[in-house]
């Protein structure tokens, strides 16, 4: 009848089950929601943004081979093949199992790259933690992979890179994870003593025994902006000092007013600013130091 064209569509009382073939043609991953603000984006616009969100600048985890991707000059890095691999020395249950999970779904060996690389020509040997794998925790392994990496570093009279990302000591390692701040420590210093170049990129969240050694050792230390990065959790700190901490305690920004940062750079300027720094320790094609 010609009144049911004019009138108002009846609201259905259950919305209707999208059926499973329906679910099947939207592809998976192909959207992306930022943690920060919420907003729903396209994964394939997120990526190309280097996973910077689009409306509100939040800073997203980005993997060990996606830095790899977005810093170094194309086909120029080359990964140090360390045949090590974590033991579980405390029998803890399950570790093993754990790290094989991780393995699968990272293509990593262990919680940091390691390799050689060039950013806009200049050398460097570079390592960056992934903390999609076990958190980016510090265990024997990952310890050794860096001291490793900073000896070839001197070995090539190149500037040693780290870009951090960790939420501490692994646990189920127990004291030699903990050894790794001392063995990390004295590798860059012996590092520096001979001149080396240390550059250290605090990522979110960079913790506990991490925060505590390696990453604030830097020549020069950076961070992504409102990057976490602090030893104790804020709660732990409140309970002991017996106070409230500021709002902004413990993030890139408070930390570079505090003097604890040389700057905090926006993703998308590392690799210019780097450059800046990298042009700056060399005359004439060799290192000064």
């Amino acid at each position: 009848m010609l009144k049911d064209l004019f009138s108002k569509p009846k609201k259905k009382k259950y919305a209707a089950i999208p059926s499973e073939a329906a679910k099947q043609d939207v592809p998976e991953g192909i959207m992306t929601k930022c943690p920060e603000c919420r907003k729903i984006m396209y994964t394939k616009d997120l990526q190309k943004n280097l996973k910077v969100c689009l409306q509100c600048d939040h800073h997203m985890r980005m993997t060990a081979y996606e830095r790899v991707e977005s810093l170094l000059d194309e086909g120029s890095f080359v990964e140090f093949e360390e045949q090590i691999a974590s033991s579980n020395p405390l029998g803890f249950p399950g570790y093993l199992e754990k790290l094989e999970k991780d393995k699968k779904s990272t293509n990593l060996d262990e919680a940091v790259l390691t390799g050689t690389g060039k950013i806009n020509g200049l050398s460097v040997v570079i390592a960056i933690m992934d903390s999609h794998f076990r958190m980016g925790s510090m265990g024997s392994v990952v310890g050794e992979k860096i001291a490793r990496a900073i000896e070839e570093a001197a070995k090539l009279g190149v500037p040693f890179l780290i870009f951090t990302a960790s939420g501490g000591a692994r646990m189920q390692e127990g004291v030699l994870s903990l050894m790794q701040m001392a063995k990390t420590s004295a590798a860059l210093k012996m590092f520096s003593d001979k001149g080396g170049l240390i550059i250290s990129f605090m990522t979110h969240p960079t913790t506990g025994g991490v925060s505590a050694s390696f990453a604030s050792l830097g020549d020069y230390n950076f961070a992504e902006p409102k990057a976490l990065i602090g030893f104790a959790g804020r709660r732990v700190i409140e309970q002991t000092i017996r106070e409230e901490l500021p709002e902004d305690f413990q993030t890139a920004e408070f930390l570079l007013e505090h003097g604890q940062l040389d700057a905090v750079i926006h993703r998308k300027d590392i690799k210019d600013k780097l450059t800046i720094v990298l042009e700056t320790h060399q005359q004439e094609g060799e290192l000064t130091w």
